[in-house]
């Protein structure tokens, strides 16, 4: 009686697994039709992660699973509110001046720039409040067939906002109860996986467990400590919105130079805007270039280190990738999923290297066909 063969059980466990991996598929497919409504929650569960060892030693200190919940909570909000009280006036001032400074920087375009790139502006427009009426109402005729288009993208744009609200209110709310039910929900997900799988899955998550905390933390530390120093760099070196220029660098810094990149460019616009001296651009390119120094070789080694072991290719391409799957759910999921999947590849890869396949001796060479001893000449 002949034995099945690898390729036979191979069918076989196919053939009766079928349904769970159609459920698998379908799964994908629901979440990625319901990205758009998914940021609150993915935001809270992120909370809720990085939340619960706190709360963990709550627990050990005799609190209730909620009255540990409810204090993280507090704490975290009261953070968080001071924070946006401290920082929103500081934002209205430098948007103030911004504003301010916008009929000057018109001027400078209209009467130095300009005619230095040889570059005429049309006979009778000038770049400022008088001229551009004028020009508006010259042209009143066209603009107004723009307005329709304008009109309907104010309020596509008033619908993103109120679903931009409705997420914030959500956010707590999903992060609370989340966070409430940390554990259970550990459980119940450890309750469903077969118990066979139970020890490589515990081993897996353990790690990645490690990798996400120690990543997490180390990352929003590098945000804050770069968000501060561009704020103080270039709040010395004269800009006006360094506050701003710094929230930018520092929210963006988790994708490697694109967060430099943004704000050097922000940086080199607000300074247009303000001086149309030389001297402080320098003085900007000298703050950005300690910032980048500051950024790979003090920051990201001492507070991360190599905690996701992925390669900085490798994490803009997670976070692209991740954005033109699942829009912005996808950024926000694209790091966490890429630490995951190094895990898993990385034990991957050490099983690879301890299969048969891989230590299988290579075959010995047959001896060419005209050689002596494997010719007819030779054995006679």
């Amino acid at each position: 009686m002949n034995k099945p063969g690898p390729d036979d059980s191979a069918t076989t466990s196919l053939r009766e697994n079928w349904p769970w991996i159609a459920i698998g598929i379908l799964l994908l497919i629901v979440t990625w039709l319901l990205s758009p409504i998914l940021t609150p929650f993915v935001v809270g569960a992120g909370l809720a992660y990085m939340g619960d060892p706190l709360v963990d030693r709550l627990e050990k200190l005799r609190l209730s699973r909620t009255a540990g919940v409810s204090l993280v909570f507090v704490v975290l909000s009261s953070v968080a509110l001071l924070a946006i009280a401290l920082v929103v006036p500081l934002l209205a001032e430098q948007l103030g001046v911004l504003i301010h400074n916008v009929p000057d920087w018109l001027t400078w375009v209209q009467d130095g720039a300009l005619p230095r790139l040889g570059v005429m502006l049309p006979e009778g427009v000038r770049l400022d409040a008088e001229g551009l009426k004028t020009l508006i109402q010259e042209n009143w005729s066209r603009a107004s067939n723009v307005l329709p288009a304008i009109w309907q993208r104010a309020s596509q744009s008033t619908g993103a906002i109120v679903t931009t609200l409705a997420n914030l209110f959500l956010i707590p709310i999903v992060t609370f109860y989340l966070l409430r039910d940390w554990d259970r929900l550990v459980a119940w997900v450890r309750g469903v996986i077969p118990p066979r799988w139970l020890p490589t899955t515990d081993r897996l998550a353990r790690e990645t467990d490690d990798v996400l905390g120690a990543f997490f933390r180390g990352q929003l530390t590098v945000m804050a400590a770069l968000t501060v120093y561009y704020w103080i760099a270039l709040w010395l070196v004269g800009l006006k919105l360094a506050l701003i220029v710094g929230l930018i660098v520092g929210m963006v810094s988790f994708v490697p130079y694109l967060g430099a990149i943004i704000g050097i460019v922000a940086a080199l616009i607000a300074m247009v805007v303000q001086t149309q001296e030389l001297m402080p651009f320098v003085w900007l390119g000298v703050v950005f270039a300690v910032g980048q120094f500051l950024e790979s070789n003090v920051f990201s080694p001492w507070l991360i280190g190599d905690k996701i072991g992925l390669h900085p290719v490798a994490v803009i391409f997670a976070v692209m990738a991740g954005g033109q799957l699942f829009g912005f759910i996808g950024v926000l999921l694209a790091l966490p999923v890429a630490a995951v999947l190094a895990v898993m590849m990385r034990h991957t890869l050490q099983h690879w290297l301890q299969s048969q396949l891989y230590l299988a001796p290579a075959a010995e060479n047959p001896a060419p066909s005209d050689s002596p001893a494997a010719s007819p000449a030779g054995d006679a």
